[in-house]
This record gives structure tokens, C-alpha cells and sequence, in this order.
């Protein structure tokens, strides 16, 4: 029997966030919905990207960051600790002021910090939205309980990097009605380095030559699955055509999971982080623009 320690935070035997997070249609989608849906708030993108080492390089920090969660959510608590301590030091430097109006609600000179409680929030609850979004769409829907187990294994995780409890809404539907209320508010707004930031990390994705039919196949979906509010944000159109192309394909790729062998549908995307990270160094070394930063 493996020690509690080696099953690491979320135990395989019944972690559900690790059940969603291991199957590969989440884990190489559900991080760029949730930065290009983040970057709607401004203090969490401006506080993010004042804090930056490598702003000319989006994929690599986007890997960086996806190869961290992943040793959170399948590593052992060893592995995981030394993951939360490096994160917690670098927090420690995310706090300052807007240099700039971000929106009505968001003057010059308004404070952010890594550590305030409600932007700890907003990344934890667009994290787990999309992820509930790609893997109700792509493998199978889930039931009312899960959903619940989920999202408490959601606010877990927010706990590691030190987000209080309380102030995440205490069960499943308070969480969407919550979210649905923050999606509808007025202090969402584009920075005009968030939108160019928040559309190249979702749609300009780097791949190497020859996948531009997966590229478009990405984007589609990736555009289905927003929500309303955020693609008006961003001026995205999607027209019904779309919509219904879309949908049908998600029904065939659900299907089809189940005769995906388990190496391909499961485990690790480290592999293809670190494949995009590298494609995009070689677009930088080339001379063509860096998704997200030149449009």
C-alpha cells in the first residue's frame, strides 16, 4: 500500500480532480481557456504580467505553469510541496499598483497582490469551469455529486497556494451561480495587452508545420466552449453554423474516446507543453511573431 505521502493530495483511488485532470482533451486544453477567460480581470492579468520574467515568450510560461499544476495534481506530496514553496517565494513579489486605468472600476494606482483572497479565487474558479467544460464535452458529462466532489477538490487546491475557504462559495451550484454573477458584472475589461495576450494564448497556439488542420480544429472548439460574455469582450464571432459544426464535433470526439488506447487518452501532457514551448522558440528565432504579443 502506498504511503499517503506517495498517493500525493489527490489520491488516484478517488480523486476526481485528478480523474478530470489526467485525461488529456483537459489537460491540453482546460489552461489556455482559463488564461484567455482570466485575462478579463484586470487586476489578476495586469498583476500577472507586471511580474513576468519571459512576457515575450506566453507558451513558455503557459508550459512552466502546466508542468507545476501537474505535479500538484499527480505527484507526491514531496514533489508537490517543493512545486507550492517555489510558487509561494514568487508570489511573495506579485503586489504593486496599476500603472494605468484598467476599466471604469480600476483606476491608476489601484492595488493587487498575488495573496488577495478574491483574484486567488477568480484563477481557481476559471481553472475548474474549464476544466468541467472540456471534460463534460469531450469523455462524458458528470453527475450532481461529482460536480460537488470536484469543485471541493477545486477550492483543495486553491488552499495549497494559500486561498482561505471561506471565501469560496461552500458548494457546486453556489460556485456557478457565483461565477455566472462575475461573468455578468461590470468590472470585466481588456487591457489592450490582455486581449492580445488572452486571444493568442486560446486561439495562436504553436504547433509544427503541417498541423494546420488540427490548428483550426483547436480554435473551433476552443471558440465554442467560451462563454457568450467573453467572446464579446473579445469580439469573437461565432456564427451558428459554427456553433452546430462545433457541437457535432465534440459528440464524435466523445464518442470515439472510448477506443482511444489508454496511453493516448491518459496521463501526462508535459510531453506536448514542452513540444509547443519549443515551436515557439523556434517562430522567435525565425523572426515571426510571437502569438499573443504581435498580432
Amino acid at each position: 500500500m502506498q504511503s499517503q505521502d506517495a498517493e500525493g493530495y489527490f489520491p488516484r483511488s478517488h480523486s476526481i480532480l485528478r480523474s478530470v485532470q489526467e485525461e488529456k482533451a483537459v489537460g491540453l486544453l482546460y489552461g489556455q481557456r482559463a488564461l484567455c477567460i482570466g485575462a478579463v480581470k484586470p487586476l489578476n492579468f495586469v498583476g500577472t504580467l507586471q511580474h513576468t520574467r519571459n512576457p515575450e515568450r506566453p507558451f513558455r510560461r503557459l508550459a512552466h505553469t502546466g508542468t507545476m499544476f501537474e505535479t500538484i495534481f499527480f505527484g507526491s506530496r514531496e514533489e508537490a510541496d517543493r512545486v507550492l514553496q517555489i510558487v509561494h517565494r514568487m508570489h511573495l513579489g506579485v503586489n504593486g499598483t496599476l500603472p494605468e486605468d484598467a476599466g471604469s472600476r480600476y483606476p491608476a494606482g489601484t492595488p493587487y497582490s498575488a495573496f488577495d483572497p478574491e483574484l486567488m479565487l477568480w484563477t481557481v474558479a476559471v481553472m475548474m469551469d474549464s476544466a468541467e467544460c472540456f471534460y463534460e464535452r469531450l469523455v462524458r458529462p458528470l453527475n450532481a455529486a461529482e460536480r460537488e466532489a470536484l469543485w471541493q477538490e477545486y477550492v483543495y487546491f486553491g488552499e495549497l497556494f494559500e486561498m482561505p475557504r471561506a471565501i469560496a462559495p461552500p458548494t457546486h451550484r453556489e460556485f456557478r451561480a457565483w461565477y455566472q454573477q462575475q461573468l455578468a458584472g461590470d468590472d470585466l475589461h481588456l487591457t489592450a495587452e490582455a486581449r492580445e495576450l488572452g486571444w493568442g494564448t486560446a486561439f495562436d497556439i504553436p504547433m509544427p508545420p503541417g498541423r494546420a488542420p488540427a490548428k483550426r480544429l483547436h480554435n473551433l472548439l476552443m471558440l465554442n466552449s467560451l462563454p457568450v460574455r467573453v467572446r464579446e469582450l473579445y469580439g469573437l464571432r461565432h456564427s451558428s453554423t459554427e456553433a452546430t459544426l462545433a457541437q457535432a464535433i465534440f459528440r464524435s470526439l466523445r464518442a470515439t474516446r472510448t477506443f482511444t488506447p489508454g496511453t493516448l487518452a491518459r496521463g501526462s501532457c508535459v510531453r506536448e507543453f514542452e513540444m509547443v514551448a519549443a515551436t515557439e522558440l523556434r517562430r522567435i528565432q525565425r523572426g515571426e511573431p510571437t502569438p499573443g504579443i504581435a498580432r
